[in-house]
């Protein structure tokens, strides 16, 4: 029998992102809501019950009241949007960080998704954490780099326009309140004392996200260099699918384009610096491991079945 699948909020970027991944996979059934009933809560109830996995595609409350209307215990839910992320009774869903967090997804019925910013953020800073290098107490400063399809379908429409405005050509600085949504989840699931001092960047570009954080070695644990951190993450994820460290690069190092694993499932890290200062980049689809691919891949791990299932191939590193 086919796992049911419904994705509430399936007109949205997300939703769209997600039944392109799994639209053509013959061990699902995606049930599908008329476009006319897409606000009947009524409707939307049927469908939410019926389902064996509920993709949740919605703005926060929008989200909370579709788990409020889901009466089959049955039901397994994985939300895409900020509302559950900091709920001690939903799992994280972001398997790489930990052999209990996969375990938890796994026998988890409410997963929440991870936002894309946060993404980028929690894959370098939780391991450092994790391993002792990273004191918790430590003052982080992360910044990330984004292509516009992270805002939604109103920026899409702005940055495809004919007549786009002139600014839009040129990289622009947003979350200047340094109180961006994905700092409370950044800070829970990493662990630190402090919320990070955490600023997104939308470019001129589609798809694609690169998230820096910038050390100092003086500060961590053992007063590792930039060569020394990236052996120790390689070790940290060196059995994993999805999220490759890349090799240090001793001399010139080459440039770091944002857009690299658009259309992938992949994460791929890069840590550069020298003796004293450190900088590590996940580079990363915002579409994919930062929203519906991650979203994807905890589906599988819910249902059982293999992570890479339905999804992109690994990362080409080895």
């Amino acid at each position: 029998m086919k796992t049911k699948v419904y994705i509430d909020g399936q007109s949205g970027t997300t939703g769209l992102q997600i039944f392109d991944r799994i639209g053509a996979r013959t061990d699902l059934e995606l049930l599908k809501i008329a476009e006319d009933k897409r606000h009947d809560i009524d409707e939307r109830k049927k469908f939410l019950n019926e389902a064996d996995v509920v993709f949740l595609c919605l703005p926060d409350q929008a989200a909370i009241e579709s788990v409020s209307l889901i009466e089959n215990d049955k039901v397994k839910v994985i939300d895409a949007s900020t509302a559950h992320r900091t709920n001690d009774e939903w799992v994280y869903g972001f398997p790489e960080i930990s052999k209990e967090a996969r375990e938890k997804i796994a026998k988890g019925k409410r997963v929440a998704n991870p936002g894309c910013h946060a993404t980028g953020m929690i894959s370098t800073v939780a391991p450092l954490v994790h391993m002792g290098i990273l004191p918790k107490d430590y003052p982080l400063t992360c910044y990330s780099l984004t292509g516009y399809s992270g805002g939604g379908k109103s920026m899409i429409a702005d940055y495809e326009a004919d007549d786009k405005d002139e600014k839009l050509f040129a990289p622009g600085i947003y979350g200047r309140t340094l109180k961006h949504k994905h700092i409370p989840e950044m800070q829970k699931v990493t662990g630190l004392t402090y919320a990070p001092c955490f600023l997104p960047i939308v470019d001129d570009y589609y798809k694609g996200m690169a998230t820096t954080i910038l050390l100092q070695s003086r500060l961590l644990n053992g007063k590792p260099t930039a060569k020394e951190v990236c052996e120790r993450l390689k070790e940290y994820y060196k059995d994993e699918f999805f999220i490759k460290v890349r090799d240090f690069e001793e001399e010139k190092p080459g440039t770091i384009y944002a857009n690299a694993l658009a259309g992938t499932n992949n994460l791929e890290i890069a840590v550069y610096g020298h003796e004293n200062q450190i900088a590590v980049t996940a580079i990363f689809d915002n579409l994919g491991k930062g929203a519906s691919g991650a979203a994807v891949q905890n589906m599988n791990i819910m249902l059982g079945l293999p992570e890479n299932e339905g999804l992109m191939t690994p990362s080409t590193l080895a």
